[in-house]
């Protein structure tokens, strides 16, 4: 078997570049030439992984098919490249300590005094290690968060440092990505940060192979010329990577940069295999150019930061040029859903979607906007909570069930509709415990999910702790909500529906999780379409 391939993209300057969707779409271009390649986080972060971090600190917490809770790079990593990632495409500081302590206390290392160097660091090479050896790829492409020169990210540059020796640069190559700022008061761009940044890396003994440089506007070739000279790096391997109108664009931007060439000729591997890119910028044509447009809002409780809900929003891009539909997504903090004004809120929508989330704040601005669908005969789509809510509200006011709860809201409700999962009862541990990953679920052949899907055999991630409680099972089904998806193995409600209703639907999972480029959401899918008629 021909050896492993190691590319590492490190970031300067400032955080927030884009390094998760350069990674992104060099695999992407790697990808289409036909070598087999996977992507891999780290975080410098202590958590052990972000499911117990707030939404507002870090953005989407985003779940793999095997049950990890990961960084939404994660999300680009599988949108652009169509292949699940998993555990082991995550790494944080965290699990390195983690697991470097347990060695420790079981008498591994045989009494020697645990240290960064080389403990730590030997746990972070064994981990990237592990991706491109267990899964057989051809290159491994691992982003470093944060920026070079944080104290958090030493111990990942060394482990680059040592792995860049140990393989040779033909077996591992870095690349780096910096800010070039544009001044409009002297009108030019300025080069000096990248130098400072290349300098930083330097120091911590790393020559970069190639710069990608960040610029809201296009750079001109002197300046990647000087950036050249002044960084020690060939001219041919000074990319830019200028703002463009949507991330789906980077991709075909990187391939006219000749990005993936360069990282092939530096890896000596064939250049062979023009990646043409053939259904990627006919999605790119549909997503330019649509026929039509949709306004579906989003309500939800962490809208002030939209990376809490980053996949859905993605899986409206994808199922909107699908439809070849504009779908305008409008960001609507429940908490200021009101009996007053909700009508005024929510009647200009074509449709609304109720986000997934957990805590009391905000849940009653959800259910009076669910009511508002459901009474008005706009679609509704409900995700995890959002289905939640819409067994709440249909209880309240349709069941006519007074102060019917979730008994995460309310432990005293007196028809505690929604409860915490039997499983769940006895964990104390936040931590990676809630029920995660791919689960199996049973979809009626009848029903407007089982005609999205083409299929009643479905698997989908779940990222929850409560779930709909069977013994009001009967009350509902008389009033016209039927579960059409039940999990076979625990005969978990999976997901509901109004018949009568013009489309309306709440799931348990996440099918945000599951929506890509090239195959978009069945279910995001019908849902757009019905917001078009």
């Amino acid at each position: 078997m021909a050896e492993v391939k190691y590319v590492f993209v490190t970031g300067g300057v400032t955080s927030s570049l884009g390094k998760g969707i350069i990674s992104s779409s060099l695999a992407k271009l790697l990808q289409a030439r036909g070598y087999s390649v996977t992507i891999q986080k780290i975080d410098p972060y202590i958590n052990v992984d972000p499911g117990t971090l707030n939404p507002y600190e870090h953005g989407e917490c985003y779940v793999t098919i095997d049950g990890a809770e990961t960084d939404l790079d994660l999300g680009h990593y599988e949108r652009f490249l169509n292949i699940p990632t998993s555990q082991a495409n995550n790494i944080t500081t965290g699990r390195i300590y983690k697991t470097v302590i347990e060695k420790e206390r079981r008498g591994d290392y045989l009494g020697k005094t645990v240290q960064v160097i080389p403990h730590i660091t030997d746990e972070i090479k064994r981990s990237i290690k592990d991706v491109g050896s267990k899964e057989k790829h051809d290159i491994v492409i691992t982003e470093i968060g944060g920026t070079v020169g944080d104290i958090e990210s030493l111990p990942y540059i060394e482990a680059v440092r040592q792995i860049r020796w140990e393989l040779g640069i033909k077996n591992c190559i870095v690349i780096h990505l910096t800010l070039v700022p544009y001044l409009k008061a002297s009108g030019e761009h300025k080069t000096k940060p990248t130098q400072h940044s290349v300098k930083n890396l330097l120091e911590a003994g790393i020559q970069p192979d190639i710069l990608v440089l960040r610029a809201e506007l296009e750079l001109s070739q002197d300046i990647k010329e000087k950036v050249a000279l002044f960084c020690n790096v060939e001219k041919e391997a000074v990319v830019q990577s200028a703002d463009v109108s949507t991330i789906y664009e980077v991709p075909v931007k990187m391939l006219e940069e000749k990005l993936d060439e360069t990282v092939l000729k530096k890896l000596q591997l064939s250049t062979k295999n023009y990646p043409h890119l053939k259904k990627w910028r006919d999605f790119l044509t549909k997503l330019k150019n649509p026929k039509k447009t949709v306004t579906i809002g989003l309500v939800g409780k962490y809208v002030e930061l939209p990376d809490a809900y980053k996949s859905i929003s993605e899986s409206f891009i994808h199922a909107g040029a699908v439809n070849e539909c504009k779908v305008n997504l409008e960001l609507i903090h429940s908490e200021e859903v009101k009996e007053e004004n909700a009508s005024l809120l929510l009647e200009h929508l074509d449709g609304i979607l109720v986000a997934p989330g957990f805590g009391s704040r905000g849940i009653e601005g959800k259910i009076l906007a669910i009511r508002y669908a459901r009474e008005n005969n706009v679609p509704y789509l409900g995700i995890c909570l959002g289905m939640q809510c819409a067994v709440i509200e249909f209880a309240r006011n349709v069941l006519n069930f007074r102060g019917a709860d979730s008994t995460e809201i309310n432990t005293e409700t007196a028809y505690p509709v929604i409860d915490l999962m039997e499983e769940q009862k006895s964990v104390v541990n936040k931590g990676g415990t809630m029920r995660l990953g791919s689960y199996d679920c049973k979809v009626h052949e009848n029903s407007r999910v089982c005609d999205a899907y083409k299929k009643s055999d479905i698997s989908e991630r779940h990222r929850h702790r409560y779930e709909f409680n069977n013994k009001y099972l009967d009350d509902y089904v008389k009033s016209g909500m039927i579960p059409t998806g039940i999990n076979p193995d625990a005969n978990l409600i999976e997901i509901m529906e109004i018949p009568d209703h013009r489309w309306f639907v709440g799931v348990q999972f996440h099918p945000e999780y599951s929506s890509t480029v090239v195959n978009p959401h069945p279910l995001f899918i019908d849902f757009v379409k019905a917001c078009c008629k």
